[in-house]
């Protein structure tokens, strides 16, 4: 595998998150706890979640448009619904990869420019989470907690505003002004070896061309919008699932802990963010709102669990009618990052 190392080190963080918030818990205790959630609230929100890439694909319309506006909705889902599903089986992120290269078999979209329309819906997922995270923390209902404030909490709030901001301006400059970028590009891939320079110089075009729609004031509205919608209906995913472990706390903490969530499960991990997505919960709903661990650990589980089961199967489903191994989507950001290479072969002049 390529990436072994990268795996290996994800695995070596879940295990260590892992071993975090279960730390001086008693496991039968949390079993007990999952089973006597009210499971009709459970099976609502897992199928609000699922409901969720729905969304997911209906967005995607608009990010792909500067490059293809006539995708089938079918194709976008099926390409969803591998790609995380890739994400979830698969190690190294397969599935940020496997999704471009899914619907290029599908749709007349080059897989360089489906995943360039990638990095620009993390970046509308990265603003709203963020506003998801601060939001809430400006409310009077917030707790009184110094959490975010000061110390850990308080520098990584700080971080992700900073990151947030500075991948705004980089952005919107590159639209504005993707000559001067082009320029610095071929000027820094002189100094490189051949290959490597002309690799790097094609992505940087191939990137550019994809991210047209932050030139679009129309389009990118309308990218944030349908962003702002699918995190709020999201976050309906999360108070249900809250709601069946007797966290009821209010929406306002459900959309924080999804921020949360959000922000924790970009960290390396083994495949279906296992670990980062349950110590995010414990920091959110524990430590921040006070929560008894139990229930906590209960929605951690028995959410993440829950979640994770529909979209894998659907997934799975669409990658055998387009007949997609396993293998062939771990093995796809190679293929992807060739497709780069071979779409602008003279981008550098060489």
């Amino acid at each position: 595998m390529k990436h072994w190392g990268k795996a290996l080190f994800g695995v070596a963080v879940t295990v260590l998150l892992l071993w975090w918030v279960l730390r001086g818990e008693d496991p039968a205790e949390i079993l007990a706890a999952i089973r006597g959630g009210d499971m009709r609230l459970l099976a609502a929100s897992v199928f609000v979640a699922t409901f969720g890439f729905v969304i997911r694909a209906m967005r995607w319309r608009v990010l792909l448009a500067p490059v293809q506006p006539d995708t089938s909705f079918r194709s976008r889902f099926a390409a969803v619904s591998i790609g995380f599903m890739a994400n979830n089986v698969l190690p190294a992120r397969a599935g940020e990869f496997a999704r471009p290269y899914a619907l290029s078999r599908m749709e007349p979209v080059s897989m360089s420019a489906a995943f360039g329309s990638l990095v620009v819906e993390r970046f509308m997922d990265g603003v709203m989470l963020l506003l998801f995270l601060v939001i809430p923390v400006l409310t009077p209902g917030f707790p009184a907690t110094d959490a975010l404030t000061s110390g850990m909490g308080g520098a990584v709030l700080k971080a992700g505003v900073v990151t947030v901001l500075v991948v705004m301006l980089v952005l919107v400059a590159m639209a504005v002004a993707p000559a001067g970028f082009v320029a610095a590009g071929e000027a820094v891939a002189r100094v490189l070896p051949t290959a490597l320079g002309r690799r790097a110089v094609d992505a940087l075009h191939a990137f550019l061309d994809s991210i047209a729609i932050m030139r679009d004031p129309r389009l990118l509205l309308s990218g944030f919008a349908w962003t702002a919608l699918f995190w709020t209906w999201h976050g309906l995913s999360f108070w249900l699932g809250m709601l069946a472990f007797g966290i009821d706390t209010g929406f306002v903490s459900a959309i924080f802990t999804e921020a949360v969530v959000g922000f924790g499960v970009a960290l390396p991990s083994a495949p279906g963010f296992v670990g980062t997505f349950h110590a995010s919960a414990v920091f959110a709903l524990e430590t921040v709102y006070g929560q008894p661990s139990d229930d906590v650990l209960a929605f951690a589980f028995g959410y993440h669990f829950g979640g994770w089961v529909p979209i894998t199967a659907i997934g799975l489903y669409y990658a055998w009618k387009l007949g997609l191994s396993l293998g062939e989507m771990e093995a796809a950001e190679e293929v992807v990052e060739e497709a780069v290479e071979a779409r602008h072969p003279h981008a550098d002049g060489r």
